[in-house]
């Protein structure tokens, strides 16, 4: 039937109209997408059986569209709306995770359970009470649906058959292969990412500021929120805490071995050259990992941290042969200061290390104390505070000598700003809270 042309534009045809229903269906009740709907395109492909999308184009094998709008009216608009959702929150430019498989699962739970949140009764499908049915187990596993969250979950817990099955036939609305790439969609104009945040945040200020009935709305912004929000590599961000030290050790890349070796040879115990002993590192000396202690930070997500601190730290060999590190917790007063001075005393605090606390948030009493410590004599050149806190609480008013990093579990935009001095960086819960210790 596909090869006979009158029938291909008949098809076409009434795709056509079914596609511009369902944009101006999805415009009508959420105007704060019209940016996103105006970008992306649409082009039919007849035989892939199904939907899929590539950054700016939704690839559509039209019989098929019309097929399943027969059996599941609201499947056009629900096909518009999943694979939007997507783009907005650029899925499709995340796609090398380690597990394709867990991040196709978690990225379409994602934007399905907005879908449903919303309740939009012109993109409902029948399965719609199961989906929600299985959307309410895994809130009880991951406080918040996003596909960071759900995918991180699947990774560290695992996922079964018969879950991957369930998940797939519940969720799934299009095929990602698209993602990927591909020679045929390599000369098609893509919009970049940069020009995905903007819509994204075009949204965001939208939904906030016009939105008159946010009810539904808030798996949306959740989601939208990490989009858009700036992501930094811990690792990346510690190295402003590594200064150069100089060891005492053969330095490689000035020493000529042929000279020296050759003067052993000739004269007996002699080297030509004396070999150079100072070699100038990079290490990590002496720094303050800060702890809030008050009763919102948890004491296995607090090791976590700063054992995931501490790991960073020793790679590639950053650490000189002696340290100084000071573990301070601290809630509106000083509780304890731990010094490190080698891994045996972080493994001891790390196993038998007690969190004390649990008060009121108060980051001024560190500041302090460690000013105190420097006036004592206790730091040679402190590089500077790694401090872990759930944000709510005093700032010092005057900017240290040396640097700070404030880093907060989870975003929240109910959290007073950072000072103009110091250094922000979120770490969200589930990526420190399953860390193995010992």
């Amino acid at each position: 039937m596909l090869q006979n042309n009158d029938n291909k534009e008949q098809i076409e045809l009434l795709a056509d109209k079914l596609l511009q229903l369902a944009r101006d269906t999805i415009t009508v009740r959420f105007r704060f997408f019209d940016n996103a709907i105006s970008r992306i395109k649409t082009e039919y492909r007849y035989g892939i059986g199904g939907v899929s999308s590539n950054g700016n184009i939704i690839y559509i094998d039209p019989a098929f569209l019309l097929k399943t709008y027969m059996d599941e009216p609201g499947i056009v608009v629900r096909i518009y709306l999943h694979v939007l959702l997507h783009l907005v929150f650029m899925h499709q430019l995340q796609y090398d995770k380690l597990d394709e498989e867990m991040w196709n699962v978690a990225a379409d739970i994602a934007v399905e359970n907005i879908i449903l949140e919303m309740d939009f009764s012109a993109a409902s499908l029948s399965r719609d009470i199961e989906a929600s049915d299985q959307i309410t187990k895994l809130l009880k596993r991951v406080d918040s649906l996003t596909a960071d969250k759900l995918y991180r979950e699947f990774v560290v817990n695992g996922m079964s058959m018969d879950a991957k099955k369930t998940y797939r036939r519940l969720f799934m609305i299009d095929y990602h292969d698209s993602w990927r790439g591909s020679e045929e969609m390599s000369n098609e104009i893509m919009i970049s990412e940069d020009d995905w945040k903007k819509i994204a945040r075009r949204i965001k200020t939208e939904l906030r500021t016009f939105s008159k009935d946010k009810v539904g709305m808030e798996s949306l912004l959740t989601n939208v929120d990490e989009a858009v929000r700036e992501k930094y590599n811990y690792h990346n961000i510690l190295q402003r805490f590594v200064e150069t030290g100089e060891e005492i050790r053969l330095n490689d890349d000035e020493f000529d071995y042929v000279y020296y070796t050759y003067g052993l040879s000739t004269y007996g115990n002699m080297p030509l050259i004396e070999p150079l002993e100072y070699r100038e590192d990079k290490k990590v000396k002496e720094i303050v990992i800060a702890i809030d202690t008050s009763a919102s930070v948890r004491g296995k997500t607090v090791k976590s941290f700063v054992q995931k601190t501490y790991d960073m730290l020793k790679q590639e060999e950053t650490f000189f042969r002696k340290i100084n590190i000071h573990i301070i917790q601290c809630d509106a007063q000083i509780q304890s200061d731990i010094k490190i001075e080698n891994d045996d005393d972080f493994r001891e605090f790390i196993d038998n290390g007690e969190i004390k606390g649990f008060g009121a948030t108060d980051f001024r009493p560190v500041f302090d104390y460690v000013d105190m410590l420097k006036e004592k004599g206790e730091f040679e050149d402190l590089k500077g505070i790694i401090y872990f806190t759930d944000g709510y609480g005093i700032y010092p008013e005057r900017m240290p000598d040396y640097d700070v990093i404030f880093t907060f579990l989870n975003e929240d935009d109910m959290r007073q700003p950072v000072p103009g001095w110091a250094m922000k960086v979120i770490i969200e819960d589930s990526e420190i809270g399953n860390e193995v210790l010992d």
